[in-house]
C-alpha cells in the first residue's frame, strides 16, 4: 500500500494506492490516526487507486469518520472504482459515510 498526504485549503487529502486489507489497514490506520492527532478534522480520502478494500479496510474507514466526527470534522471519501463502489454499496458504507465521485466534488462545500 503507498499512502501519499497533502494539503488543500486546510484540509488533508490522502491518497491511498494498492490493497486495503487485512495486512495494510494497521498502516493505513496508524497514518490516518496520526493526521488525526495532529488536530486535522476535515480529511478527504480519495481511492481512486485502491484495487482491493476488505473488511479490515472498511473497519478503518469507519474509525476514522468516527474519530473525525468527534473532533468536529468530516471524512470525506471519493474516487472509488466498480470494485470498490460495490463493496461500499453491499455492506451500506455507501449511506453511512460520504462519499463523492471526485476528489473536487468531495472538496466543494466543505
Amino acid at each position: 500500500m503507498n499512502i501519499v498526504v497533502s494539503d488543500e485549503n486546510k484540509i488533508k487529502i490522502v491518497d491511498m494506492e494498492g490493497d486495503l486489507d487485512t495486512g495494510t489497514s494497521p498502516e493505513a490506520q496508524k497514518t490516518l490516526s496520526d493526521i488525526l492527532a495532529q488536530g486535522v478534522a476535515k480529511l478527504v480520502l480519495d481511492m481512486e487507486k485502491i484495487n482491493y478494500i476488505s473488511s479490515a479496510g472498511l473497519r478503518v474507514l469507519l474509525i476514522t469518520a468516527k474519530q473525525c466526527g468527534a473532533a468536529g470534522g468530516e471524512l470525506r471519501i471519493c474516487g472509488l472504482n466498480a470494485m470498490a463502489r460495490e463493496v461500499f454499496d453491499i455492506s451500506g458504507f455507501s449511506s453511512i459515510l460520504n462519499v463523492f465521485p471526485t476528489r473536487q466534488d468531495a472538496l466543494a462545500g466543505f
